[in-house]
């Protein structure tokens, strides 16, 4: 993500504002301090951010998921492939 001085930002506010519409953020800096940042409305932040682990707690994995089909995996790959 990018970093702006506040001068910079005053005098390409609407580029920058464009910019950030399209999903790419920027942060406005002051004596090269950050200060704020900028980012479009529509793009989720914080919690509102999807994550992996998302439904924990909500689904369960079989113990033997591991070797689900292990029978028929094994069928294709030695029986059914000496047949052809």
């Amino acid at each position: 993500m990018k970093t702006i001085n506040i001068h910079q930002a005053k005098t390409q506010l609407s580029k920058l504002v464009d910019e950030a519409y399209k999903g790419e953020p920027f942060v406005i800096a002051k004596a090269g301090k950050p200060m704020v940042k900028v980012a479009a409305l529509h793009i989720p932040v914080g919690a509102e951010v999807k994550r992996i682990g998302f439904m924990a707690g909500q689904i369960s994995v079989p113990d033997d998921f591991d070797r689900m089909g292990e029978e028929e995996i094994v069928r294709l790959f030695t029986n059914g492939a000496r047949g052809k």
